[in-house]
């Protein structure tokens, strides 16, 4: 009992050394400030507990007399709020080393849930301090304690907004193949009509979501194409049903109808719009929809499939793609950052950043959308932007990223809530 009880006390040790942990008062002095909406040469930030306290110009941090202040100088580097990942999913992992059927069906929920825990530490590695979850793909409501766990310190990882099991229609998204006498697991709860959608969308937000996800098509047109799933009047319930616990509804849409349901049902955010029209967009930017691209999943399945990026021409679907958000980019719709993580690598999260920029936004842009773009749509009060009163969540990367958005990828220090994570 004595040897197992020092074995677990060098347990918590080696844990809290490999974080690398600690929270105090911190003076941060990188070359520059991007505080969310623009970059200020010479600034320093002031950090003390959980809180931003002061930030500015160099010259305003001269006589500071607190003996307890850790200065941290970080030469060469841009200083940003810590980045918001508005589309992941830590309980799948990529495509192209187990297909998404085989994770909901042939993966024990232990075993998803031992990897999720991974997919959180690198996440929060590579900067990005905050998620937005959108649904655990037939791991239950396993996000739930996933979130409880980083919350209270037993595992590293970003701050969670959850979708818990997401809401489709019924016969629409499970794995399909199957006998027709056979009921297999589901990638997220099927429901339909009054009663059972207001059951399910209270029951869910009961069970710890944050947010509502419905599926408002998917591939179960008659030719496998996507079509739409709910109706307008079904998406309206669910909406007022969730916006009366205070909790937003966002929706899976990518065929041309499927949006346009979502939109006129009262959905804040469509995740990736394949389809959109300019018509579309439109209705998108005059009722104030924001449209969550996804632009590197497309890119992964893509090469998944057989494509040779950068060898090959372009398919179909990537050159629509680029298509599609020139005209959202061209309408003023609202982009916020997010990629579909786990159809690709989590810590990969800027695969999506760099294919903003390459599919025609500015890299000042796209750190706007990662950061203060984001916490706004997202509703996170005191995220996204670097100055007083707002939490310390931080990221300082090497470079240039308003100029050069791939040195998002040099992170150098990432802190969250007032608390360094490093190796």
């Amino acid at each position: 009992m004595r040897y197992r009880s020092q074995l677990l006390l060098l347990g918590v040790l080696f844990f809290h050394l490999s974080i690398g942990f600690s929270q105090k008062t911190y003076l941060l002095k990188p070359a520059r400030v991007f505080d969310g909406i623009a970059i200020h040469e010479g600034w320093w930030v002031l950090v003390q507990e959980e809180k931003i306290v002061r930030v500015g110009p160099s010259t305003d941090f001269k006589n500071l007399s607190n003996t307890s202040l850790e200065t941290i100088d970080l030469k060469g580097c841009t200083l940003l709020p810590g980045l918001i990942e508005g589309h992941s999913h830590l309980f799948l992992h990529p495509y192209n080393e187990t297909p998404w059927d085989d994770q909901v069906l042939r993966e024990a929920r232990s075993l998803r849930t031992a990897r999720a825990t991974l997919h959180a530490k690198l996440t929060l590695k590579a900067g990005f301090t905050t998620v937005r979850d959108l649904g655990t793909e037939g791991a239950e409501f396993d996000d739930v304690g996933l979130k409880q766990a980083i919350n209270q310190g037993i595992v590293p990882g970003p701050r969670m907004l959850i979708a818990t099991k997401a809401l489709i229609a019924t016969g629409s998204y499970a794995p399909k193949g199957f006998s027709p006498d056979i009921e297999v697991p589901q990638g997220a709860e099927e429901a339909d009509g009054h009663d059972k959608l207001i059951q399910a969308v209270r029951r869910q937000i009961g069970k710890g979501a944050d947010v509502v996800k419905i599926y408002a098509d998917y591939r179960w047109g008659l030719m496998g194409e996507a079509r739409p799933t709910f109706l307008v009047d079904e998406i309206k319930l669910i909406v007022e049903t969730a916006r009366s616990s205070g909790r937003p509804t966002i929706a899976h849409a990518g065929s041309t109808e499927g949006m346009r349901r979502a939109i006129m049902g009262g959905c804040e955010t469509l995740e990736h719009g394949d389809a959109g029209t300019p018509e579309i967009f439109k209705l998108m930017q005059e009722k104030g929809v924001a449209l969550c691209p996804t632009l590197a999943a497309g890119d992964a399945v893509s090469q998944y499939r057989g494509w040779k990026k950068g060898v090959e021409p372009e398919p179909e679907r990537i050159k629509n793609k680029r298509l599609t958000f020139k005209q959202a980019l061209d309408a003023g719709v609202i982009i916020c950052f997010g990629g579909d993580v786990g159809v690709f690598a989590h810590g990969d999260n800027a695969r999506e950043m760099e294919m903003m920029v390459e599919y025609g936004m500015k890299p000042l842009e796209v750190l706007k959308s990662a950061t203060s773009t984001n916490a706004r749509v997202f509703h996170l009060a005191q995220l996204g932007q670097i100055q007083p009163s707002f939490l310390a969540d931080l990221v300082a990367v090497e470079g240039h990223p308003d100029q050069q958005i791939s040195d998002i990828r040099r992170v150098k220090m990432v802190m969250k809530n007032g608390i360094i994570f490093k190796e």
